[in-house]
């Protein structure tokens, strides 16, 4: 683990709005429902590789014709996803420092994780204690999706037509849920389940924007499923946007 103290307020954000950092447009309006105490702050993470990333493994899907069919080329195993330097599915969350007593409740509005391709979509996703997620199966294939939490309940479940959705929920916070296909080996996702709203995943672009935050101290922790976790201390002011960069390589 590194840790890294740095803050910096880059822009300000008035109180009816205005440009929100790179990746903000991807965070989920039902993160947002959650209610609780919240302040006018936007925490932009930026999270960069260094160096050069390992290969991700080919994935035979011979037996799938239906799923290759989805891929062009070869299916590859998406562990590790850099564009330009730029590192995706990274789960960014604030780990402590939050008003003492603090609460906040689910939203109603679910999560979606799909499979499609014979790959979970999204890879990394995040979700409050007790909102649900609905897991989709959007392949002409049978799949079988077993969590294997360390603080929730466990659950495995088959989906052995296209179309069908399954409902579930995790109940406590827990850094991360890993699911798995008992079908299709290669098949890796992981869930962040949070007792707050203020967390995101990176895209493409290596940025997520977790809007909301009152004016504090806290401890922000970057989580990637090859790479391991970096935390930082962030002072977050009543008003504007603090930038969050976190730096991955090989060696992490």
């Amino acid at each position: 683990m590194k840790r890294f103290v740095w803050a910096a307020v880059l822009a300000v954000i008035g109180c009816g709005g205005g440009e929100g950092a790179a990746g903000g447009e991807d965070e989920s309006p039902m993160t947002m429902e959650a209610t609780g105490p919240r302040g006018e702050a936007t925490l932009h993470a930026m999270v960069k590789f260094e160096g050069t990333p390992p290969a991700n493994p080919a994935i035979d899907m011979a037996d799938e014709p239906s799923c290759v069919a989805k891929h062009q080329g070869t299916p590859m195993d998406p562990r590790v996803v850099v564009d330009g330097g730029n590192l995706a599915n990274v789960f960014v969350y604030v780990k402590g420092g939050l008003p003492a007593g603090a609460t906040y409740s689910a939203p109603s509005a679910p999560v979606v994780l799909d499979q499609d391709g014979c790959l979970y979509t999204p890879r990394v996703l995040g979700a409050m204690a007790g909102q649900p997620i609905d897991i989709q199966n959007s392949d002409p294939t049978a799949h079988n999706i077993k969590a294997v939490p360390t603080e929730n309940r466990p659950f495995n479940i088959s989906q052995p037509r296209e179309g069908m959705t399954t409902t579930r929920t995790f109940n406590t916070p827990e850094v991360m849920v890993p699911l798995e296909c008992n079908v299709h080996g290669w098949m890796n996702a992981y869930v962040g389940v949070m007792s707050h709203p203020f967390y995101g995943v990176t895209g493409a672009d290596g940025t997520v924007a977790i809007q909301g935050l009152p004016a504090g101290t806290y401890e922000v922790e970057a989580w990637h499923e090859v790479f391991g976790t970096q935390t930082m201390t962030v002072e977050v002011p009543a008003t504007g946007m603090v930038h969050a960069p976190f730096t991955f390589s090989a060696t992490s």
